[in-house]
């Protein structure tokens, strides 16, 4: 794989943060979608995850000709915003140009939606965002993990997908990804197209 190296001067427009629980035990969880996102667009723009900053990894490099800043947090899930908000700060970059990608338990699997701002929706990640960026006002892709049964919610976030769940989930991660690049080049509306679009298909 030839890597992009980025300026040394590069200051990035956006962060896009994929949310996640490190460790190798939790890869390919239903809860790790958002890391999956990140590494696509790690491999597709040739960005590479080398970079360690307030208890995230990081890549610095171009999307088009938008300079951005793709973010792994490494606390666990509950302590993401713990990561985020000072890497936001350290580089100025406002909520606005926070763009988190997530799972969601009321979403059905694969299915995506695009959001501005929201509450946490009982997610621990954005509650710990929402509470260190000190607003909801960033926006959000969502990505559908199923509700699982009732009263088990963690064991569901942290199990794997089934066979026939992988067919609907991975299509819906590399559209994910293209909705993030869709958002930091051509902004909210060209975004939406691409979750319309998924979600339809």
């Amino acid at each position: 794989m030839f890597w992009k190296k980025p300026p040394a001067n590069l200051i990035p427009e956006w962060l896009i943060v994929g949310l996640g629980n490190p460790g190798g035990e939790y890869n390919g969880t239903r809860h790790n979608v958002g890391f999956e996102v990140i590494e696509l667009l790690a491999e597709k723009n040739k960005i590479k995850l080398d970079r360690s900053k307030h208890r995230a990894r990081l890549g610095l490099g171009k999307i088009g000709v938008t300079s951005v800043c793709l973010v792994k947090p490494l606390t666990y899930m509950n302590l993401s915003g713990q990561a985020v908000a000072p890497l936001a700060r350290s580089y100025g970059i406002k909520p606005d140009h926070v763009l988190v990608v997530a799972d969601d338990l009321d979403l059905s699997v694969g299915q995506l939606r695009l959001r501005d701002s929201g509450s946490a929706g009982g997610h621990n990640g954005h509650k710990s965002l929402i509470q260190s960026l000190g607003t909801q006002d960033y926006p959000r892709i969502k990505i559908g993990i199923g509700k699982g049964t009732k009263g088990e919610t963690i064991d569901h976030v942290l199990s794997t997908f089934t066979p026939d769940e992988k067919d609907v989930i991975e299509p819906a991660i590399r559209d994910a990804a293209d909705t993030a690049v869709a958002m930091v080049t051509q902004g909210a509306t060209a975004a939406q197209l691409v979750v319309d679009r998924h979600n339809k298909g």
